[in-house]
């Protein structure tokens, strides 16, 4: 058995793929991660401007978009769909075989569209009805006005991927969003999941510099701490959440678990482990979700073993003393989560001006 595989059979994490190409699709690259023991998939704007960008996969199928008269934009939703589609084929005998646990494929709505709950919703729904596959999640922000969209969309029997979380506070809320939205739904419960993709290195990195610009041997001795410390913490959240009378009303419905998933995993400062944020993250009911880089180095070197909740109240000190250092860690997920939601927006727009500009060019040389 592979790493993997024992990762999800022995610890109850499951691994996802961060990454996703329209190469992997047709030349088996992601049919072999799954066959490593990969078992969901997330995708992200920043993803299709890098997938779409490079090379020139999509230029057979934006040519004949642009020649059936799609919009550059239009065209974009459509490559995605395209490629969402295909991995969500890849995904489903995952999907069948864990009960609906894992198989999901996450695509995310318009992130320009973070702030304006309505649009959100509307958004949401058009992704869903249109893949209208069981193993797909729409991914949400997780901004204080995409709550009730979140809500919403669970309580019409939509899984979703809440994405962007950087803050206990907003992980609370976002827990009981999902939980409203299946004592509301009258659907079966056992059709709807849900994960919350609590972003993880960022944090470290925000905190780290605020740390160093506070100096005292104190604060720097705190460095790359807090991310862990916050992820342990918010598994907590979940484990309180997820039990008791309220919650077993529910999963006597058929409820599932809206798991934590631990995203932006990938270790951005080079003094610390490539492997830190999958090592000490490890637990039942969880997903990480991992660039292929990164799960290349779990496999070659990462460890296993339970770690999310070996020692909860050391995690809450840290935090503790990081916030008694003086950073103030609300200040920082919101300003992480601000940055969150203009890096996706950039990348969008800087993708739609890139395909503008291949579009013009095309149309040049068909003419």
């Amino acid at each position: 058995m592979g790493k993997l595989h024992d990762l999800h059979e022995h610890h109850g994490q499951s691994p996802w793929l961060d990454n996703l190409r329209r190469e992997w699709l047709h030349d088996g690259e992601l049919v072999r991660w799954v066959d490593l023991g990969v078992r969901g998939l997330t995708s992200n704007p920043s993803i299709f401007q890098k997938a779409m960008t490079t090379g020139t996969a999509y230029e057979e199928q934006f040519c004949k978009l642009l020649a059936q008269g799609c919009s550059v934009a239009d065209s974009y939703w459509e490559m995605v769909f395209t490629d969402i589609s295909g991995a969500l084929d890849v995904l489903e005998p995952v999907h069948v075989d864990s009960g609906g646990i894992d198989g999901y494929v996450s695509v995310e709505v318009d992130p320009k569209l973070a702030h304006d709950a309505a649009s959100t919703l509307e958004a949401a729904l058009t992704i869903s009805e249109r893949l209208n596959r069981p193993n797909l999640f729409v991914k949400i922000p997780g901004t204080a006005e995409g709550l009730s969209a979140i809500e919403a969309m669970t309580a019409q029997g939509r899984s979703v991927n809440v994405t962007l979380l950087f803050s206990l506070e907003r992980y609370s809320e976002v827990v009981e969003a999902y939980l409203r939205g299946l004592e509301a739904c009258v659907c079966d419960l056992s059709e709807v999941a849900g994960v919350a993709s609590f972003f993880i290195s960022r944090t470290d990195t925000a905190v780290d510099q605020r740390l160093e610009a506070i100096g005292t041997s104190e604060a720097l001795a705190l460095r790359g701490q807090t991310a862990v410390a916050q992820g342990q913490v918010a598994y907590q959240i979940f484990t309180q959440k997820f039990s008791g009378p309220r919650w077993q009303a529910l999963a006597e419905r058929g409820a599932h678990m809206q798991r934590p998933l631990w995203a932006s995993t990938s270790t951005k400062n080079p003094l610390y482990p490539d492997t830190l944020y999958v090592d000490e993250l490890i637990g039942p009911h969880t997903v990480n979700t991992l660039p292929d880089a990164t799960l290349k180095a779990f496999v070659d070197h990462g460890r296993l073993a339970r770690t999310v909740d070996a020692d909860p109240d050391s995690a809450q000190t840290i935090l503790d003393q990081v916030s008694e250092a003086g950073v103030d860690l609300s200040e920082v997920g919101q300003c992480l989560e601000d940055e969150g939601v203009a890096a996706f927006t950039e990348s969008y727009e800087d993708l739609l001006m890139s395909l503008t500009a291949t579009a013009d060019r095309l149309r040049t040389n068909l003419g």
